[in-house]
This record gives C-alpha cells, structure tokens and sequence, in this order.
C-alpha cells in the first residue's frame, strides 16, 4: 500500500475535513489517554502513601520514603509520559507525512 500524498493529508487537517477531524482526534484520543494513565498511576502511588506510613510507625522512615523512596517512581512515571506524548506525535506527523511507519 502506497502512503498518501504528503499535500493530501495535510490538505485534509487543514481543510478540517472529516478525514482530517479523525487524524487530529485519533493524537487527542492517544494524548488524553497517556495523561488519564498517568494520572491514574500518580492517584495510586500518592493515594497508598497514607497507608505505608501508617503501617511503618517510625517518622524517621516516613520522613525518608517522603524524601527519597517517592521520587523515583514519580520520575519513572515522568519519563514514560513524555516518551508517550512524544511517541504519538511522531506518530500523527509520519501518518501527515506520508511515510511508512518503522
């Protein structure tokens, strides 16, 4: 299958076409989905803290995971989002461009 003409689709966005609407929901769709995700990992990490620290009984060790045991998993989940957001538009811009995906 030969990809589009590059002035076809970019036509099709700009022209805010019905096929051009599908292309720029279909990186709103995958955007928005990477931020629910994230988001619903974030709402579990911080939502569980209150029951670590209940159960740990110590301030010394509630004071170190506040310290230094939250922050890599909230920089892991970071990176995976701007990876993803960064994935899609790449994405959305190769399917604008016409060229085949890797």
């Amino acid at each position: 299958m030969r990809p589009l003409p590059r002035y076809r689709t970019q036509s099709e966005i700009d022209e805010q076409t019905a096929l051009g609407g599908a292309y720029v929901r279909s990186l709103m769709r995958g955007q928005l989905r990477a931020g629910l995700t994230a988001f619903a990992v974030l709402a579990v990490v911080v939502g569980t803290l209150p029951l670590v620290f209940e159960a740990l009984h110590s301030s010394a060790v509630v004071w170190a995971v506040l310290g230094f045991a939250a922050y890599p998993p909230l920089t892991l989940l970071a990176w995976w989002y701007v990876r993803r957001a960064e994935r899609n538009e790449s994405d959305f811009a190769r399917l604008v461009e016409g060229r085949p995906a890797p």
